[in-house]
C-alpha cells in the first residue's frame, strides 16, 4: 500500500472519518479505542458520527527476552491469547513459562485496575445495539483485539467495524476474519512499531484522556 505516515494521530483519526463518516453519521455508533494513543485517533472520528467515545484497557504480555507477545490483558479480568501463535505454540509457552505468564497477568490487571481507579471504567452498556467501531493508533498483534472482542462478548451489538491507521498484515488476516467491516490505511509487511508512522507522537498522561473521554459530546460539529 505504500508508504503512509501520519503528522500525528489526530490526522490519522480524519482520514478514518472520512471512510466512515457517509456510512455511519445517521447511524447509533461507539468509538472503542484500545489504548491512550487510540482515544486521539478515534476523537476524530467520534466527532464526526455524533457518537460516545470509549475506551477498553488493554496490556501486552511479552516473553522474557525476545518481546514476542504471547496475549493480552483487558477490562474484567479477559485474557486473549495472540493470534499469530498456533495453538501448539501456546501449548509449549504455557508448559515452559506458566508461572511467569501467571504472574505478569496479575501485573497487567493491576495496572488496568489502577486506570480504572483514576476514572478509567466505563459502562459496557453503553455498547447496547450500537455499532461498535474499534480504534487503535496502529496494531502489530491481533491480541489486542481478541482481547476487545472477549470483553464485548456479553454486549449485544449491531456490527464491529475495525478502523486503523497502520497495521500488520497478520492483524490484517485475523480483523477480515472476525469483523463485520474493515478500515485500514496502510498494512505494514515489516512494522517498525506504531510511533515510527507519525512525526508527532505526543500523547496527553492517562487523565487528560480521560477527559478527552468524558468530554467529546461538546466536540461534536
Amino acid at each position: 500500500m505504500g508508504n503512509v505516515y501520519f503528522k500525528d494521530r489526530k490526522e490519522a483519526g480524519e482520514k478514518l472519518a472520512e471512510l466512515l463518516v457517509d456510512t455511519y453519521r445517521y447511524e447509533d455508533c461507539a468509538v472503542m479505542a484500545l489504548s491512550d494513543g487510540g482515544v486521539l485517533v478515534g476523537e476524530p472520528i467520534a466527532e464526526s458520527l455524533h457518537s460516545i467515545l470509549t475506551m477498553v484497557l488493554t496490556e501486552d504480555i511479552t516473553l522474557p527476552g525476545d518481546n514476542l507477545v504471547v496475549g493480552s490483558a483487558s477490562q474484567n479480568d479477559v485474557f486473549s491469547y495472540s493470534n499469530q501463535l498456533a495453538q501448539s505454540e501456546i501449548d509449549g509457552y504455557m508448559a515452559e513459562f506458566h508461572n511467569y505468564i501467571e504472574q505478569e497477568r496479575r501485573v497487567a490487571h493491576e495496572k488496568i485496575n489502577r486506570l480504572i481507579g483514576d476514572g478509567g471504567a466505563f459502562d459496557r452498556d453503553l455498547l447496547i445495539d450500537r455499532n461498535i467501531i474499534v480504534v487503535s493508533d496502529g496494531l502489530f498483534s491481533g491480541s489486542i483485539i481478541g482481547a476487545a472482542m472477549e470483553y464485548l462478548k456479553p454486549v449485544r451489538i449491531k456490527k464491529l467495524i475495525i478502523a486503523l491507521p497502520i497495521a500488520s498484515v497478520p492483524v490484517v488476516d485475523y480483523v477480515h476474519i472476525h469483523a463485520d467491516e474493515v478500515h485500514i490505511l496502510d498494512v505494514k509487511e515489516d512494522f517498525m512499531g506504531v510511533d515510527h508512522y507519525y512525526e508527532d507522537n505526543k500523547i496527553p498522561d492517562h487523565k487528560e484522556i480521560i477527559d478527552k473521554l468524558n468530554k467529546i459530546i461538546m466536540n461534536w460539529r
